[in-house]
């Protein structure tokens, strides 16, 4: 069977964390292995109604073929929202509704890389982007992370190979909770600024934000080859598999509506008129408050259960938004390693080897905090910290 796959299917790697969800699935084991939104925070009976509308109003529209862009309003409302809060001037014609941002990284890696073409990825990051982007067998170059965000030195060092584009995460990153300085925005442009480099901005969690000040985005309106992608999966639902790409580069749009239209011609458009009548019916910034509100104190409960539980040698991020916190352990031990223990007593982790392109056996490992009540999460992390310190 091997002879009959491609090259590009055997280079890329199974989801690591798919497959501890299969094994974290006994209801018996607290799981923060997931990047599940917490199914409360779903807003069902809206959704039910605007179902309910969408059938009654655009009858056989909901059911039929549709444009490989996307719903039109929908594209509309979306700029608006970005002009509104974020200042950018973008029209619909910039925006391509994908089948979740999961699909936005495979198209741009259909559309931008060939073999041996250079990447530029944090260092950790987001595991499917690996996944998505290693289908093009390209060359990638991590670059660490700082408490300030993309190491920029190293960055600039990267840049100086053949590179095609930097994929980033500023706000509130997967795996680690890190959000970027605004400093650190401004030397990432500039970086970048008089380049050909694409920068990716994936923002999925940019709404979850506990409180603070919203900073500006790196390149979105500014970069001549800037891609900025979205989603509606951790604010409204993630089973409608709604994201979206935002480019003012109306040449590298042209191919990615191309790559669309050659992948699924257009993403479920039954999805897409739910979505918008839910947003137009309903106060969408007010259900955002409730998410980020209930998620901030799942955040709090973790870090507290964190200081109380886990020993003085075992460092974490303290994340003020998004979804994820992230665990680094003594020198020398292996969080993979400590995957079969905390199982037998009954706590799932992610362990960080999947996040990085360049190690295994590392010392760190990806705590999710959204999908679990706060005394489920000290019983949890006490689980953890024992046996941190039984080591």
């Amino acid at each position: 069977m091997k002879e009959l796959l491609s090259e590009g299917i055997r280079s890329t790697p199974a989801s690591f964390v798919r497959g501890i969800l299969k094994v974290a699935a006994d209801p018996s084991i607290i799981s923060f292995a997931g990047g599940l939104p917490n199914p409360i925070s779903f807003p069902q009976d809206a959704l039910s109604e605007s179902m309910q509308r969408i059938v009654k109003d655009y009858g056989s529209k909901v059911f039929q073929y549709s444009l490989t862009a996307g719903l039109p309003e929908l594209r509309r409302y979306i700029a608006q929202r970005y002009k509104a809060k974020h200042g950018l001037d973008i029209t619909e014609d910039e925006i391509v509704i994908t089948t979740g941002s999961q699909q936005a990284l495979d198209l741009i890696a259909k559309v931008l890389l060939d073999r041996g073409d250079g990447v530029v990825v944090e260092n950790p990051t987001y595991l499917a982007a690996i996944q998505a982007f290693s289908m093009s067998m390209p060359k990638f170059y991590p670059v660490e992370l700082t408490d300030e965000g993309m190491d920029v030195d190293g960055l600039r060092r990267a840049l100086e190979n053949d590179v095609k584009f930097v994929y980033a995460i500023p706000n509130f990153q997967n795996p680690t909770g890190l959000t970027y300085s605004a400093a650190c925005r401004e030397r990432v442009f500039s970086a970048l600024d008089e380049r050909d480099t694409v920068l990716i901005e994936d923002d999925p969690y940019g709404e979850l934000m506990f409180g603070g000040k919203r900073l500006p985005y790196i390149g979105a309106g500014r970069l001549k080859n800037s891609i900025l992608l979205g989603t509606f999966s951790k604010t409204c639902t993630p089973g409608m598999r709604t994201g979206y790409i935002v480019c003012k580069n109306a040449e590298l749009m042209k191919h990615i509506s191309v790559a669309k239209e050659a992948s699924d011609l257009h993403t479920n458009i039954f999805s897409q008129y739910l979505i918008y009548d839910y947003l137009t019916h309903n106060d969408y910034d007010a259900h955002i408050s409730r998410i980020t509100e209930l998620y901030r104190k799942q955040a709090d409960a973790m870090i507290s259960a964190m200081r109380k539980y886990f020993p003085t040698t075992v460092g974490y991020t303290e994340p003020r938004g998004g979804m994820f916190l992230w665990v680094t352990l003594p020198d020398g031990m292996s969080a993979m390693s400590l995957f079969p223990k905390a199982l037998e007593n009954k706590v799932a982790f992610v362990p960080g080897d999947p996040f990085y392109v360049d190690r295994k056996d590392a010392n760190t490992m990806r705590l999710n905090f959204t999908n679990a009540d706060c005394a489920t999460i000290e019983e949890g992390i006490r689980r953890l910290g024992a046996i941190l310190k039984s080591l």
